[in-house]
């Protein structure tokens, strides 16, 4: 199916194209560089009588050297330095202005020993582990309360040897939620660069309840069945910048969240100002981006540009359900590349699990002011499913200069939503067929939108 446009048409839109402010590209957050930063203090984990042969379990080793490092956090920080090996561990406990730096041949290793990562509260905004009732294994690297950390090196690796909890996930006789692979919680000034993570229990990076957080250059690894395998989720956490990542995972490339149900409704801490750029990635049973389902707590200031996905279930996604409450808001996505992907776009509103019986069903998501832009694809099976909630209004939703081959005969499915689009094919389904020019340009979220600054708070 083919959509003919005219001279006009195309005319406004170059017009329009020319007046867009690219300054966010130049956003503060993206520029800081800690990775490099120099320490005063470094010490060896083998100075703590860390063995390197995948065997021996270090957890004390690494406990220890960064209790020791913990003397030099107001003398300018430290450094602990995991040389070539495989270091064999449980959870342990990061500190403020630490880096933890991975050789190029240095292996963490996750313990394969439940009894290794402890017991945790569930988070505040979820009110129970994600997966069941009660606590939820802490990660395999923690932090909470933190200030200048850095998890980076010579492109290491940590694995979390994650096909023991996946066993036991699919096999029902965990007890309690599984543990991510790297968690940050309330911590400000947070660099994770050049590594390679592997096999996550659970989510693999997750920064929750923190501030101008850095992910460059990484590459996140799990097996496409593995369950629940997120790459990167920043959640109720703000000026979050992902660059430069490869993620094949067996979920969401990256999952924004804030909280779930009346949880992160009552706890009221958004995710908002996130860059994503230059991402590539595949995965069968999740998508490239996704924002939600739990958020609860609101996400809004989402910026994403150059991005490819391939050999994927769906690209981009909002999840939502009825009993969130929480919004969807100034979402821009650009320059987006896409092959073998079974859904370009996608809004998703029935995803139906709550923490338990007191969630407000009444309590329904505000998604707005939704654009994505600059999209092609080529063997796509559907252009989109977007599909609102009956009373409720997904509104403001704009797709411009979008082509994809696809091979569906129905390629648009959409229901419950309102918004605009131009330069679309195939062609667009009813509830978005108004043409966002010349009249509706001010009621979609462009760039210029996504500038910030201390002395222009956002309202």
């Amino acid at each position: 199916m083919k959509r003919s446009f005219s001279l006009v048409d195309v005319l406004l839109v170059l017009a329009f194209f020319c007046h867009i402010q690219w300054a966010v590209k130049g956003s503060s957050h993206c520029k800081q560089n800690a990775s490099g930063q120099l320490r005063p203090h470094s010490v060896t984990i083998t100075e703590f009588g860390a063995v390197g042969d995948g065997v021996t379990l270090n957890t004390k080793a690494f406990q220890n050297a960064i209790f020791y490092l913990n003397s030099f956090a107001d003398k300018g920080g430290a450094k602990l330095f995991v040389p070539a090996g495989r270091w064999l561990t449980g959870s342990f406990d990061l500190i403020s202005h630490l880096t933890l730096w991975l050789d190029k041949d240095a292996v963490i290793l996750g313990s394969k020993n439940s009894d290794d990562w402890p017991v945790v509260d569930p988070l505040p905004s979820y009110g129970r582990g994600r997966e069941l009732p009660g606590g939820r294994h802490r990660s395999l690297i923690y932090g909470h309360n933190l200030t200048d950390v850095v998890i980076t090196g010579d492109n290491g690796t940590i694995d979390g040897q994650g096909s023991v909890w996946w066993n036991w996930f699919r096999s029902k006789t965990l007890n309690y939620t599984r543990p991510h692979l790297v968690e940050l919680m309330n911590s400000t000034g947070v660099v994770i660069s050049n590594l390679t993570f592997l096999n996550s229990p659970f989510w693999t990076i997750h920064p929750v309840y923190c501030s101008r957080v850095i992910v460059q250059n990484v590459t996140i690894l799990a097996p496409l069945d593995s369950p629940n395998t997120d790459g990167i989720d920043p959640d109720s956490s703000s000026d979050v910048c992902i660059e430069d990542c490869y993620i094949s995972t067996g979920d969401d490339l990256i999952a924004i969240k804030s909280g779930w149900d009346e949880y992160g409704i009552s706890f009221a801490r958004p995710s908002t100002n996130i860059i994503i750029r230059r991402l590539i990635g595949h995965n069968r049973n999740g998508s490239g981006i996704a924002i939600g389902s739990e958020m609860s707590g609101g996400v809004s200031e989402v910026f994403a540009e150059n991005l490819y996905f391939f050999d994927s279930s769906t690209a981009i996604i909002i999840k939502t359900a009825r009993g969130r409450g929480g919004y969807v808001r100034n979402i821009y996505i650009s320059n987006v590349t896409l092959a073998g992907v079974d859904t370009a776009i996608r809004f998703n509103s029935n995803f139906s699990q709550h923490p338990d019986e007191f969630y407000d069903p009444n309590a329904l998501p505000v998604i707005e002011r939704i654009t994505v832009k600059d999209v092609t694809g080529d063997n796509i099976k559907v252009a989109g499913l977007l599909k609102g909630i009956e009373g409720d209004s997904f509104h403001h939703v704009c797709l411009l200069n979008i082509t994809l081959g696809v091979t569906s005969e129905f390629p648009w499915n959409c229901s419950y939503i309102q918004g605009y689009s131009a330069l679309v094919s195939p062609e667009i389904c009813g509830p978005l067929k108004e043409s966002i020019y010349p009249n509706h340009s001010s009621d979609c979220y462009h760039l210029s939108n996504l500038l910030w600054s201390p002395a222009h708070p956002r309202k």
